[in-house]
């Protein structure tokens, strides 16, 4: 198997189970004011985790979405080429294996909507034109390398030359961890945290999130529901190592909140300089029980031991990581 920002200054499945919440309807166009109420309706949110085509959403439906949720700014994730190699399954983990679109789909609704999205840069990472294509896109102002989500190992030769290019252009690198499938080796990461210290990397999905607990055993088990006992590997990378963050997004973000409420409190707390909100959810609504991101935002502000991290973690953490003017 083969196998900044202003605009640069900002113009700077998973398993199946792990996608989203359903599809639900196109809601009209409404302003932000509009959908949220109460004291929190004009602080602004950062959504460091969403894609274009998502499960074939549509870039109409996608923004609707986004102005439900609330956004102020969403950075855009994109998809690598569809390539049949190992590192892409042959073909079944194109699209982020979630139908999404790649660099010049983000780029162009980036376009069309600057005051509220940004666009990333990404490829398949051992494909011979990988670092030309991620660098084009970079000069154009993407403030991030990712989603990296493919059948490779973290510290493979492809995958440090994606971490010399984020070095070189200052920006960090998102990564998905599942066991078995994306990013193998995730035990070993550290090593990788510590040949590129300049490089921030921001850890994602199941696996990254299920090893918060110390008492995680069976890798296997993507979304525990025991309670957790802090210490894990990902507990120790985002406390023993600057560059390292953590993206909330998707289920696999908001079950490691859900599943031990009182764990989750502190974690908030003690990580509060290093998590990062993201939506990553692939449902029309963006409000409700039908929206996994809407919840996470709610669970955050339900979780946050004070308003203080609640902001952080929502806003400024991203404003500041990504170099953002908004």
């Amino acid at each position: 198997m083969k196998n900044t920002c202003s605009r640069r200054n900002f113009i700077l499945k998973t398993s199946v189970a792990g996608l989203g919440l359903g599809t639900g309807l196109l809601t009209p166009f409404i302003t932000h004011s509009a959908t949220r109420k109460g004291p929190e309706e004009n602080e602004p949110v950062i959504d460091i985790h969403q894609h274009t085509n998502y499960s074939g959403r549509t870039d109409e439906q996608l923004v609707t979405h986004q102005r439900a949720m609330g956004i102020t700014l969403t950075i855009l994730l994109p998809s690598g080429r569809k390539v049949s190699y190992g590192s892409t399954y042959y073909g079944f983990s194109n699209g982020l294996q979630a139908e999404t679109t790649g660099n010049e789909a983000c780029h162009e609704l980036a376009k069309k909507y600057p005051k509220e999205f940004i666009a990333g840069a990404n490829e398949v990472p051992d494909h011979p034109e990988a670092v030309q294509e991620i660098e084009k896109y970079l000069k154009l102002g993407a403030p991030v390398i990712g989603e990296q989500k493919f059948g490779i190992e973290c510290d493979s030769p492809g995958m440090q030359k994606i971490y010399a290019l984020a070095q070189a252009y200052s920006v960090p690198v998102l990564m998905h961890w599942q066991y078995g499938m994306y990013n193998r080796g995730f035990e070993r990461f550290h090593k990788m945290l510590e040949k590129f210290p300049k490089v921030n990397f921001i850890g994602h999905a199941q696996t990254w999130w299920a090893n918060i607990d110390k008492d995680h055993k069976d890798q296997n088990v993507l979304y525990p529901k025991t309670k957790v006992t802090p210490g894990g590997l990902t507990d120790r990378l985002l406390s023993d190592y600057p560059n390292m963050y953590g993206d909330m997004s998707a289920g696999s973000g908001l079950n490691s909140m859900l599943r031990d409420e009182g764990q989750a409190r502190a974690f908030l707390e003690r990580h509060q300089d290093k998590l990062l909100y993201g939506s990553d959810c692939n449902d029309s609504v963006g409000h409700g029980a039908a929206c996994q991101g809407a919840q996470t935002i709610e669970t955050i502000r339900r979780l946050a031991p004070d308003k203080k991290v609640e902001r952080k973690i929502l806003y400024s953490n991203a404003k500041k990581l990504f170099r953002l003017e908004v």
